[in-house]
Order: C-alpha cells, then sequence, then structure tokens
C-alpha cells in the first residue's frame, strides 16, 4: 500500500494502486500510459499526466459531470460511447483516486476476481 505524499496525485500514485491488482498490467501506447485487463483499457494517463481517462459507469456520468464539473470531464466524443470518464487529477485526492480506480478495474475484471480481490 502506498503512503499519501500530499494534495496532488500523480501517476507513481497511480502505479501504486494498479501495483497489486489481479491482471492488471501498464502498456505504453503511442506515448500515452495505459492500465489494461487483458485487451480492456481502463485507465488511460493523458500525455501531459494532468488528466486521466477510466471506466465509468455511463448511466452515472451526466450526474457526475453536473455535480463536480471541476473534477470530472466529459470524455472525447468517440469515446462517449464507451463507459469512460475524464478526471482532473488536481481536483482528486488519493483515497477518491483509489476508489474510482479500483471501480473502473472491477468493470473489466471477471466477478470471481473481483470477488476474490475485494473478499465479498
Amino acid at each position: 500500500m502506498a503512503v499519501y505524499r500530499g494534495n496532488v496525485v500523480d501517476l507513481t500514485d497511480i502505479r501504486a494502486i494498479t501495483a497489486d491488482l489481479p491482471r492488471s498490467y501498464e502498456v505504453l501506447v503511442r506515448d500515452r500510459i495505459k492500465f489494461r485487463v487483458g485487451q480492456i483499457v481502463y485507465l488511460a494517463v493523458a500525455a501531459d499526466e494532468q488528466t486521466i481517462g477510466l471506466g465509468f459507469p455511463r448511466e452515472e456520468r451526466a450526474a457526475a459531470l453536473a455535480a463536480e464539473p471541476d473534477k470530472f470531464l466529459p470524455p472525447r466524443p468517440s469515446d462517449e460511447r464507451f463507459q469512460w470518464i475524464e478526471l482532473n487529477l488536481a481536483a482528486v485526492e488519493y483515497d477518491e483516486l483509489r476508489e474510482l480506480v479500483l471501480d473502473a478495474w472491477s468493470m473489466c475484471v471477471p466477478k470471481k476476481v473481483r470477488t476474490a480481490y475485494f473478499g465479498d
């Protein structure tokens, strides 16, 4: 478990959160860092490392965008059909980032893997 180092989360924090997730791995695609389960991308870091895109329930996206527009940003038009949202890293703390990343990862793994990890 990583130790939170301050107010602004960064790629180091993301790597710490994803390090022990079963079936998760990091790849570099066209100079962008992406985290996958199999071939499914559940988290993508922007080139400037200021925002990330991550898996997010499509039916909850509009509410999140309306409630916290400084934190959540809409996905690119080409990604709107997916369960995806963009996140401003400067507007989120470690614990919330961890929860969002775990939720995104959970959407991609088989139920038995998710259950084993969370111990439900």
